[in-house]
């Protein structure tokens, strides 16, 4: 049997209505599903995404904040020096004494020290000129400020080309610069005057034996202790030392005046070596300097003119005003001292009179002379002494002045050694240098 609708549309709808209504409800039950998903999604990509903001702004920051540096490694400092410690620290400079200048740096088993000195570079970088001019074998002069004992200028010169620093070694015959110290013991352990009346036969410079006799004659010159003293008398002073001093006095005093003890200074200085006989002959030689065994440095020598120009007093000599160290740390830094006091009162201003006296009327007169009648120099102080004797074979003659020059107010002054040595062509006296170096430092 067939069956037919009589309406087949309306059933085709109804059909269509049945299945859409059908998948609704299949949907319906699936909806708790779907959105409890859809939240997890939405929770699990907003916390991924709120991760990576996180995790961005922290690096960020990261990069912001310095890196802390790792711990520095703690140098250790350097130790303070004492005064004893810079011959040994500055030994170079003593073997080579054209790297002396204001400042220079030193290295001592691996560490670095700058050094500033009292050097005057200018006055320095002059007697250099002018000692390369002095035709002389060998050369040095060392100049001190008259009042506190400081450098002011070191220079050597070998025409052999040897760079030692002469000024340290105390190996040149001292010759009459020694009557500085005789005269200044006869003034004050003797009473003597500079116009004390004194006797002498023969010619001033030679030493007989036949000079040293007592008696008077018609051969007999009547002369004071000041002529004496300013033309190198070598008779009258070898008299003194055989008559009036005597070895142990002339001993005391030459220690008094540095020789046999150590002066102490910032670089290697050689020790000044005297040995006084007890033979009548030996004294008069050593009295009057007129012997090769009495050996002094430079250096030494222009501190004999400072006890002149100090009232007596020799101060200590010093190069190195500071040392720095790493960071510039000062390590060390001069004081000024007195090395000693050897001659007093009115024996200090005796010995005074006596090396004005030499520098205006004696042995050095001519070139004195010279600077005093410069406008700048007519009330200055000056004193002066010279010496001069040949070596033990005759092949060499030892040149030498030691002398200061004080401002009138004696603000200012310098004291200057100056030795000069020869061979057969005699070149520029150290009477010349003292005088130039003189007039140059008080004009720059």
């Amino acid at each position: 049997m067939k069956y037919s609708s009589s309406n087949p549309s309306k059933w085709r709808q109804y059909q269509a209505k049945l299945q859409r209504k059908s998948r609704l409800n299949h949907r319906a039950k699936k909806l708790p599903a779907l959105i409890l998903i859809s939240f997890s999604a939405f929770i699990i990509l907003s916390a991924a995404v709120w991760s990576s903001f996180w995790i961005s702004e922290r690096w960020s920051q990261a990069s912001l904040i310095p890196t802390e540096p790792p711990p520095k490694k703690v140098e250790k400092q350097q130790p303070l020096l004492s005064r004893y410690e810079l011959p040994a620290l500055l030994d170079e400079f003593a073997r080579d004494a054209n790297l002396l200048s204001d400042v220079f740096v030193c290295e001592k088993n691996g560490t670095y020290y700058t050094i500033r000195t009292t050097i005057d570079t200018k006055l320095q970088r002059y007697i250099q000129q002018i000692l390369k001019r002095s035709r002389t074998l060998q050369s040095a002069v060392v100049v001190l400020d008259a009042s506190d004992g400081r450098v002011v200028a070191m220079v050597n010169r070998d025409s052999n080309g040897d760079r030692s620093n002469f000024s340290l070694k105390a190996e040149y015959p001292a010759a009459s610069l020694f009557k500085i110290v005789s005269a200044a013991a006869a003034l004050e352990n003797s009473g003597y005057t500079p116009d004390t009346p004194l006797y002498f036969r023969g010619r001033r410079h030679t030493l007989y034996k036949s000079q040293l006799k007592q008696k008077k004659d018609r051969w007999t010159v009547e002369t004071s202790l000041r002529k004496a003293f300013a033309l190198s008398n070598n008779s009258v002073f070898g008299k003194l030392g055989i008559y009036v001093l005597g070895q142990a006095v002339l001993t005391e005093y030459a220690e008094k005046f540095g020789f046999n003890r150590r002066i102490p200074f910032d670089l290697p200085l050689e020790v000044s070596q005297i040995e006084v006989p007890n033979d009548p002959f030996g004294l008069a030689e050593i009295a009057s300097g007129f012997n090769k065994r009495t050996v002094i440095s430079p250096l030494h020598a222009a501190l004999l003119a400072s006890a002149a120009a100090n009232k007596g007093k020799m101060p200590t000599p010093w190069l190195v005003d500071a040392i720095q160290g790493n960071n510039n740390r000062i390590l060390y830094h001069a004081d000024t001292n007195v090395l000693n006091q050897p001659v007093l009162g009115r024996a200090a201003d005796d010995l005074t009179q006596l090396m004005q006296y030499s520098a205006r009327s004696g042995t050095s007169r001519s070139v004195f002379r010279k600077l005093s009648r410069k406008k700048r120099f007519k009330r200055f102080e000056l004193g002066a002494k010279t010496g001069t004797i040949n070596d033990r074979l005759d092949r060499y003659k030892y040149d030498w002045i030691t002398a200061y020059a004080k401002t009138p107010d004696g603000q200012r002054g310098i004291t200057v050694g100056v030795l000069g040595v020869h061979g057969k062509i005699l070149g520029t006296r150290s009477t010349e240098l003292a005088r130039a170096i003189i007039d140059f430092y008080f004009r720059i």
